[in-house]
């Protein structure tokens, strides 16, 4: 390919280059569009101290941006350096570069402003008698001026001497929305800040100084304000704390994610891919979980000196940054179960108190809860199957959140009945409820065979039965391997099934793998596989199903990065296999049998898809569909 034809470029000296270009070549790089200039003002107020920042923005801050803090202010003396190249207060040596504690420090924010707008600074310090101002650059006079203590920088006509930078400017709109995001950002980070926003003289948002769950749930939302779980964690020098989303609240863009590092906005690669594999146990397809995390460190541990805009980040030691960040969200996540949060919107305030029937009761002495049969159930770990407990409190202590039992859930589902079968028990006596023991209250029906209907102190529970017991099986299975302790059920009679060449090979190569799988697998013959045994919680599965799937993941991803890094998506496909399916009819003790053991297992509220394997319909929920009170 010819090279295109152009001039010969004219041969200059090697010369130095005049101030005002250095300054627009950096403004190139830190003043890309009118949020940049938001962002960098921002800074340097917070920096200053200041507890109330007004952002005054017209035309989406291309035709003006007016940021006023009442921070420390500005000496006079010291305006002209203010806006001179690479003069600052926050920084004096290499140590103070490798010790960062500012948001702002190069030096370079204002001075690249000046060179591509008109900008005027106006300060007051606290023990001066009135305001100074300068406009332009550094060559610019201080004049007295009024204004309270503290700083306003005017910055009008953005890009008004570089032209062909303001063409690449967006729409008025979509200029303010990046603007408006910027502000959100550093809000969230500073709940102990007032923030006010206005856009073209209207005043768009304001944010009172108060606490961090308020500002998150002004900033992101109701939504995310209703369905998100508290996280402070500590280790070492580490502390992560905030909020992360529940799965079920997810949305199709990352549009929710916020994630600090001692204070400062970034969007770092090793932080995003920490929280997004905590959350891939429980979130669905393509779908991105809302956050607002910070995480604080000692500066000397992270290099913030990477980037022009300063979002990207490094850390000393990233390996141990990624596993706290990553264990952290996973904890929390884990407490995703029916006793804790639930996987809807938690109920409003009129649907926390006890029902209408339940106040009645709360001043006399509570019966036992007795089912249809007249008699109490627990399960029977040691069988499998059920016998008769003694008194309530005997029942729910088999099933204390965060114990893992026994129960053999495929065992309680194994019996077949006719597809269809509708189970509603004769005469349960509902005024007796435990409300606070069972989350989930107790069955009532079953629903075409599909879902469970249960009723708690706050309404009805419907319960997706396959999600929720693949959900149970697929935490045994995670938490039989991390023990060691995978259990292994011989088959009375050897599974024997066609094999070609490749699985044959893959059983002898991996035996060790598949032996800590709970797998026995052996070649009979050089076309014949035999099954002898498979994983205990997996035994009444089709076994020719799960060897195959087995064997098609440790051929593809080979045996040890089968158990470490794709071990979760194996035990997902052995939990789906297994799981009681569509059609399935469940007697009443069977359906409480799952209700009991989703309250004691951890992350219950989704199955390992994602998918939600509950919801409550508050009984003012259903009143409303009635129009009752109305």
């Amino acid at each position: 390919m010819n090279a295109p034809d152009r001039p010969p470029r004219p041969i200059r000296p090697i010369q130095a280059l005049p101030d005002q270009l250095i300054s627009q070549i950096a403004a190139g790089e830190v003043i890309e569009r009118p949020s940049a200039v938001v962002k960098e003002l921002l800074e340097n107020a917070l920096d200053a101290g200041a507890t109330h920042i007004t952002v005054r923005l017209e035309q989406g801050g291309v035709k003006r941006i007016a940021i006023t803090d009442n921070g420390r202010g500005i000496p006079p003396e010291q305006m002209p350096l203010a806006l001179a190249r690479h003069a600052t207060s926050k920084i004096a040596s290499l140590t103070d570069l490798e010790n960062v504690g500012t948001l702002g420090f190069r030096g370079e924010a204002l001075a690249s402003i000046a060179s591509v707008a008109q900008l005027t600074l106006t300060t007051r310090t606290a023990d001066a008698a009135h305001a100074w101002e300068i406009t332009g650059s550094q060559e610019g006079t201080v004049v007295p001026a009024s204004g309270a203590p503290g700083t306003t920088i005017d910055v009008q006509d953005l890009y008004f001497n570089t032209p062909a930078r303001r063409k690449f400017l967006k729409s008025e709109q979509t200029e303010y929305g990046h603007c408006a995001e910027v502000v959100r950002r550093i809000a969230l980070a500073r709940p102990d800040v007032t923030f006010s926003l206005t856009h073209n003289g209207k005043t768009v948002d304001h944010w009172n100084t108060g606490e961090f769950a308020k500002r998150s749930a002004h900033i992101l939302g109701d939504e995310f304000a209703n369905a998100r779980l508290p996280l402070d964690e500590s280790a070492g020098p580490l502390r992560l704390h905030g909020f992360v989303g529940l799965p079920t609240a997810s949305k199709a863009r990352a549009d929710g994610q916020y994630f600090y590092v001692n204070g400062r906005f970034v969007r770092d690669k090793l932080l995003v891919h920490a929280v997004r594999a905590a959350y891939q146990d429980v979130l669905h397809g393509d779908r991105y979980p809302s956050y607002a995390l910070s995480l604080d460190l000692d500066p000397a541990l992270v290099d913030v000196n990477v980037h022009p805009s300063k979002i990207e980040v490094r850390f000393r030691d990233s390996r141990s940054v990624h596993q706290f960040v990553f264990h952290a969200v996973s904890r929390a996540l884990a407490a995703t179960s029916a006793t804790s949060f639930g996987n809807a919107p938690a109920p409003q305030a009129a649907g926390n108190g006890p029902l209408p029937w339940m106040r009645d009761q709360q001043a006399q002495p509570q019966p036992q809860y007795q089912n249809e049969f007249g008699a109490q159930l627990r399960p029977n770990f040691s069988a499998g199957n059920f016998g008769v407990a003694q008194n309530t409190a005997e029942y729910g202590a088999m099933f204390q959140p965060g114990v893992q039992t026994n129960l053999d859930m495929a065992s309680v589902f194994g019996s077949e009945a006719a597809p269809g079968a509708f189970a509603m028990p004769v005469s349960a006596n509902t005024q007796s409820l435990p409300a606070d023991d069972f989350p989930l209250g107790f069955a009532l029906a079953q629903l075409h065979g599909i879902y469970v209907l249960a009723q708690n102190s706050k309404g009805l529970v419907v319960v997706d039965m396959h999600a929720a017991h693949e959900r149970i099986l697929y935490e045994q299975l995670k938490n039989a391997l991390d023990d060691n302790s995978m259990f292994v059920q011989p088959l009375l009679i050897p599974v024997t099934f066609y094999a070609d060449a490749v699985e044959v090979g893959t059983v002898e190569e991996h035996q060790e793998t598949l032996s800590a799988l709970g797998f026995d697998i052996a070649a009979m013959s050089p076309t014949t596989l035999a099954v002898r045994a498979v994983p205990a919680l997996l035994k009444n599965a089709d076994a020719q199903t799960l060897a195959r799937d087995v064997l098609r993941d440790v051929r593809e991803f080979g045996g040890s990065r089968v158990l470490l890094e794709r071990r979760n998506e194996l035990l997902g496909t052995l939990a789906c296999h297994t799981a009681v399916r569509a059609n399935r009819s469940l007697t009443v003790p069977e359906m409480n049998a799952l209700l009991r053991q989703m309250e004691a297992t951890e992350r219950a509220d989704q199955c390992n898809h994602g998918r939600p394997t509950w919801s409550q319909l508050a009984l003012s929920d259903m009143d409303k569909l009635f129009l009752r009170g109305q």
